[in-house]
């Protein structure tokens, strides 16, 4: 992460009009707001754009704006930014800004009304409540083909036909459902004519051979312990590789009334079942910032848009594609699954594949177990950044899980009763803890 002071300096030297703040992370959520407040401390006044995956509308409203008096807004994606920055120079810039002061005011009532949410239950309680299956009526299956395997370039021809255009089109500001959006009377024909040039521009990369797609992927022996996941190198169980280190549901979102671990998914250690789980890592975005650089270089920033979109597609289609090969051959437990792609983008299938920093598993910091895992970086070209996100940007990482009932779920908020003993588990410090696990932490 940029420090504040660099920020600052830059500000003065180049005498901006806007400062523009991108969080990736969910780390970089309090950073942020420590450079809003930097930023009045030094007397800049400059109006204050904030981008990336990690942050929200909500969020800016309620955490950032209120660190200073100056403008903060928020910027849904590159797409918007040039649309937000002619609006804060224009003639109309205080109408533009009292409009947005209003909106973001309304989000923080509406947050306020939130907070008479349900209590938290005790660390100890969520952990009793854990999700209980028959473990004496399963067999875990067995890969057909364990350990590490790599691919050092796959076929983006291959990959293009497991695209999820869906999200391409929200990225641009357009929301609907690919290809329904075609037929839209008054977004179609700018959706068609978006699809087409994204279409062109993956046909010169795929010919030109402009993007690199490689990937990494494992399946190990592993059984549960508690709310951690122990992962070894072969079927004897003596050679531990790593802990995944697992968080709780702590009130009942299930409906099942079950307090959701994705360690619940894998057979206990006292369970008798020798169960296993997998990790991959894969990434599109190999030579995608030199191909957005050569079109910032001929002003065409458009392009250079429509280039990350793209590899961010292409991974996504990556990640899409590897695991249904996990399932049907690697892994092999569904030999004869045949899926069309509306059932592949509703995950009709057996298994799941959360990655570290989303929903399931917010703790970003599991990333590196998984990157050292797999050797990652030696593997599939990917690495990580101080603040756990990954470069190139293109790119998806994550755990696989076979058993039947494993599924997706939001752990939500968290006590710090689980976070201190998650930092135990860890070994790091609660207040490390707490600030990777701040957009979590029940306030």
């Amino acid at each position: 992460m940029v420090p504040a002071a660099r920020i600052i300096e830059a500000a003065r030297e180049h005498r901006v009009d806007l400062i523009g703040l991108s969080g990736l992370i969910t780390a970089s959520l309090d950073e942020i707001c420590h450079v809003a407040v930097e930023l009045v401390h030094a007397g800049l006044e400059q109006p204050l754009l904030i981008g990336g995956a990690t942050t929200s509308r909500t969020h800016t409203a309620v955490k950032i704006a209120p660190c200073r008096q100056a403008p903060v807004i928020h910027v849904h994606d590159a797409s918007r930014a040039v649309g937000v920055a002619g609006a804060l120079l224009g003639p109309t810039r205080e109408e533009w800004l009292a409009h947005e002061a209003a909106d973001y005011e309304g989000l923080r009532q509406k947050h306020a009304n939130k907070e008479n949410r349900p209590a938290l239950l005790p660390w100890s309680a969520a952990r009793s409540r854990g999700l209980r299956l028959d473990w004496n009526a399963y067999t875990p299956p067995v890969p057909a083909q364990p350990g590490v395997q790599q691919i050092a370039q796959m076929d983006l021809a291959v990959l293009e036909h497991w695209i999820d255009w869906t999200p391409f089109f929200a990225t641009w500001e357009m929301p609907g459902r690919y290809p329904a959006i075609f037929d839209d009377p008054r977004k179609g024909p700018e959706a068609r004519s978006l699809h087409r040039d994204a279409l062109a521009l993956l046909a010169r990369i795929r010919e030109e051979k402009l993007l690199t797609a490689r990937a990494v992927w494992g399946l190990f022996p592993a059984w549960s312990t508690g709310d951690d996941i122990e992962v070894f190198a072969d079927d004897t169980r003596e050679n531990r590789l790593a802990v995944i280190h697992c968080l709780r549901q702590q009130f009942d979102r299930s409906g099942d009334g079950a307090c959701l671990s994705l360690a619940d998914f894998v057979a206990p250690r006292d369970s008798g079942k020798p169960d296993w789980v997998g990790a991959f890592a894969v990434s599109a975005g190999h030579g995608c910032d030199a191909l957005a650089a050569s079109f910032e270089a001929q002003h065409d920033s458009y392009s250079a848009i429509m280039a990350k979109a793209l590899a961010d597609r292409l991974a996504e289609a990556f990640a899409e594609y590897l695991h249904a090969q996990i399932r049907r051959t690697h892994w092999g437990y569904a030999p004869g699954e045949e899926l069309d792609q509306e059932s592949l983008i509703k995950e009709a299938y057996r298994g799941i594949r959360p990655a570290p920093g989303y929903p399931a598993c917010p703790d970003h910091t599991e990333k590196d177990t998984l990157f050292r895992l797999l050797d990652v970086p030696n593997r599939a070209g990917i690495t990580l950044t101080e603040s756990m996100a990954m470069s190139p940007a293109a790119a998806v990482s994550g755990w696989y899980f076979s058993h039947p009932e494993s599924r997706y779920f939001g752990v939500g908020r968290l006590g710090r009763d689980q976070v201190r003993d998650l930092a135990q588990r860890k070994g790091v410090s609660p207040a490390t803890m707490e600030r990777w696990l701040a957009s979590n932490l029940e306030s």
